[in-house]
């Protein structure tokens, strides 16, 4: 098994941990933050932290109510502008907490008057020091260079603090059946896509709501670890134009929760499908002869955080039917220093 693998597989033991170890942290926050009340959210982060920050921004906006933006690191680190950042949370999300621009990033908001949050895997890290509030990940040392379980534990952090401030009586529950949760979907085997993803140079994956921060995710990781130019698209986005690339057995992963956006994501999935697609849907329930199969009866707000954990299993065979090293990407390296 390569280390890609077997950190994927670490992820519910790190969720155990969270819900030990950072409950106490997250009431607090709520305590601060009540004190302190927000008008918007703005999430600073990078490469695959900016995949979960996808995420914590319709789970933040659908339970909290309260708009997310997404901050571009080089205002802060090389344009240097003020901006007003009043009763704003700057979110800030990292596996290393060392890139400089994130560092410089940080800084910048508590000067320009946001409360800042740091929630990283390294909590003795320079971008930590400079937080307000710092949430570890508690992922322990990772040591492929393709992120596995510092991004499974950046979605499950997320899931706890947001379910913590929004006192939702199904986040935080959703939250805790996380271990037991991750452990049958990694029983669930994604492999009947192997062959039809390992013969390709060109891949979409798609997502809507609270799965498209995992479609980005998704192609970033066959990026990284297959060598497969993937493109990640919102499902809505997609009929804007992308449409287009749609070729005969052109391949498609959609990631399908169960909530308000399903109707429209099966609508989607039909339409591909006509035009002669390869298409597998990862989704609750049997489905079709593509089916990526989910463990049934999750939360919309947990079935990404399952579906990811399967699909990193897939990436690495995937990867490896192509030749491929998955724990040591070409031209890549653990930590990212940019400026």
């Amino acid at each position: 098994m390569t280390l890609m693998a077997q950190e994927a597989a670490e992820s519910a033991t790190i969720v155990k941990r969270q819900i030990l170890q950072n409950r106490d942290m997250c009431l607090d926050l709520h305590k601060l933050l009540m004190q302190k009340p927000v008008r918007m959210i703005a999430t600073c982060a990078r490469g695959s932290s900016d995949h979960a920050a996808a995420y914590i921004k319709y789970l933040a906006e659908i339970y909290l109510g309260i708009p997310v933006s997404s901050f571009a690191p080089s205002v802060g680190s090389i344009y240097k502008r003020p901006i007003n950042l009043k009763d704003t949370l700057f979110w800030l999300v990292s596996q290393s907490g060392e890139s400089p621009d994130l560092i410089d990033s940080i800084k910048w908001a508590r000067k320009n008057g946001a409360f800042t949050l740091a929630m990283v895997n390294n909590e003795d890290s320079a971008a930590a020091k400079e937080a307000h509030f710092v949430l570890p990940l508690r992922a322990g040392q990772e040591k492929a260079v393709a992120a596995t379980k510092s991004y499974i534990a950046s979605l499950s952090a997320a899931l706890q603090i947001i379910g913590t401030l929004a006192q939702d009586t199904s986040l935080l529950p959703a939250f805790e059946s996380l271990p037991g949760d991750l452990k049958k979907s990694r029983q669930l085997s994604w492999e009947t896509a192997v062959s039809g993803m390992a013969e390709t140079e060109n891949l979409i994956t798609v997502g809507r709501g609270l799965s498209f921060g995992i479609a980005l995710e998704a192609a970033l990781k066959l990026k990284e670890t297959a060598a497969i130019h993937a493109e990640a698209f919102s499902g809505a986005e997609f009929m804007h134009g992308p449409m287009a690339l749609i070729k005969k057995k052109y391949p498609v992963i959609m990631f399908k929760q169960n909530d308000e956006t399903s109707f429209e994501s099966d609508k989607l999935a039909q339409r591909i499908e006509k035009l002669g697609a390869r298409i597998y849907i990862a989704e609750q329930g049997s489905g079709g002869k593509r089916n990526l199969p989910v463990i049934s009866g999750l939360h919309p707000a947990a079935a990404p955080i399952a579906m990811i954990q399967s699909f990193y299993f897939l990436a690495e065979k995937i990867a490896i039917a192509r030749g491929c090293d998955p724990d040591s990407p070409a031209l890549l390296s653990k930590v990212t220093r940019t400026t």
